[in-house]
């Protein structure tokens, strides 16, 4: 069972993980707790990771790439027509997961705490 990409909704403060194996079978379904989430990703080894980009998706990108994990961040639009069912976490990290592995969409790493900070500090107009 070794876990090649998971599918992560992210939330307040519960997450829905969703992982697949080299052949695309579910292998892995969960639900974790804010608290838990950096402590059972140190202890999977490394593998690809989707995330909606969100306000916290880059904080999770870094905290994740620490690990070892190649973290892959997505526009919530690319994940929508993988949805098979009725919108909810669990469908969405399904559909994730699914949309991280697609080559013809737009991917990008999380942000640097640095360009972050920049982002944050140009958003508010002080540029410095």
């Amino acid at each position: 069972m070794k876990i090649t990409t998971i599918g992560t909704d992210l939330a307040k403060e519960v997450f829905q993980v969703h992982g697949v194996d080299g052949r695309g079978k579910a292998v892995l379904r969960k639900q974790l707790k804010r608290k838990d989430m950096a402590n059972f990703f140190a202890n999977i080894e490394p593998c690809l990771i989707g995330m909606e980009a969100c306000g916290s998706a880059h904080h999770w990108a870094r905290k994740l790439g620490e690990y070892g994990h190649t973290v892959k961040l997505m526009a919530p639009q690319f994940g929508k027509p993988y949805v098979k069912t009725n919108k909810n976490d669990v469908a969405d990290a399904e559909a994730i997961c699914e949309a991280v592995n697609r080559p013809q969409h737009a991917l990008c790493a999380g942000k640097e705490r640095r360009a972050a900070s920049r982002a944050r500090c140009i958003g508010r107009g002080t540029d410095s």
